[in-house]
């Protein structure tokens, strides 16, 4: 039995989109790798004024666009900024009424415990519990607005809607985190019906190295089934958080063979993030599955994944 692991790196355009140099944040813009997209000017002080913005709005899921509804926005997360140029200056980036816009009532659990609870006259509903703890901590009603429901059950999850967000009970996050900030922002995203391609990384604004934080890797066999003397490829795909090709990263490859012997290779990635693997073999048993094992690192981070063919009759 002949077995032979030769690696080879070419380039290939197997995907639609190439590796982009990753730019500096400037004084007026800032670049956010955990999703590819840039903060600038007036919404990027409103960001930044706020100590929890992370916490409480999430990463920028688009650039700053003119929305379906005609006004100028940018989608987060958990939240959407508007710029209102009719408003005095300081007032002019105010949040999306998100609650009010994706509330569906499901029905209100009874709550009856007065002396744990805030009642709201504007609207007539009430803040409970560890939700009215999370409530006041993170900037009551300037941040969230008033409380537009009680407790509902949504999506099998235990939440109460205020105009400009929705809060969700975790029960199995630590005691202190269970209350948190539901992701509305890519809700009215898709509610609104817009284009889906905003949501693609960008070119950030200015000049320095990529920022890769995690590494995505994903392998599949040339051919689903073989001969028991046959040839066979292996195409490795390398992506960062942002699902840009990650380029010269390291991956091992181990191949499993019937008898319990194992045979492995190194590849580097090429410029659009994909190594192969090259295998022959011959006289394996009918109707085996030969898995291969496949580890890439790049600096300090690392990703696994599996694939494999069966040996035909």
């Amino acid at each position: 039995m002949r077995r032979n692991l030769l690696a080879s790196v070419i380039t290939l355009a197997l995907l639609s989109s190439s590796w982009a140099i990753v730019y500096a944040q400037t004084p007026e813009s800032q670049y956010f790798n955990d999703t590819g997209h840039n903060v600038t000017g007036e919404f990027l002080k409103f960001y930044n004024s706020n100590p929890n913005a992370t916490f409480l709005y999430g990463y920028p899921i688009t650039e700053q666009i003119t929305s379906k509804d005609g006004k100028t926005v940018q989608y987060f997360q958990r939240a959407r900024f508007e710029y209102r140029a009719d408003l005095p200056e300081g007032q002019r980036v105010q949040l999306t009424l998100l609650g009010r816009e994706t509330y569906v009532s499901a029905g209100m659990l009874n709550v009856n415990n007065t002396f744990a609870c805030r009642t709201y006259v504007e609207t007539g509903f009430s803040v409970c519990f560890a939700f009215l703890e999370f409530f006041d901590k993170y900037g009551g009603v300037s941040q969230f607005g008033y409380p537009i429901s009680g407790f509902e059950y949504h999506e099998n999850k235990l939440v109460q809607y205020f105009e400009k967000t929705r809060l969700e009970w975790q029960p199995w996050m630590p005691e202190g985190q269970r209350v948190v900030v539901s992701d509305l922002g890519r809700v009215y995203f898709d509610q609104l019906g817009e284009d889906p391609a905003l949501l693609n990384p960008t070119s950030p604004i200015g000049n320095a190295p990529r920022v890769i934080t995690s590494l995505q890797v994903r392998a599949f066999a040339w051919k689903a089934v073989t001969l028991a003397s046959d040839s066979q490829l292996f195409f490795v795909i390398l992506q960062d958080q942002n699902m840009q090709p990650v380029p010269d990263a390291s991956c091992t490859a181990v191949v499993h063979w019937p008898n319990d012997t194992k045979d492995s290779t190194v590849i580097r990635t090429n410029t659009n993030g994909v190594g192969i693997i090259s295998l022959s073999f011959s006289n394996q048993p009918y109707g085996s599955l030969i898995y291969t094992d496949i580890l890439c690192t790049y600096l300090d981070l690392g990703a696994t994944t599996t694939t494999s063919f069966r040996i035909w009759y």
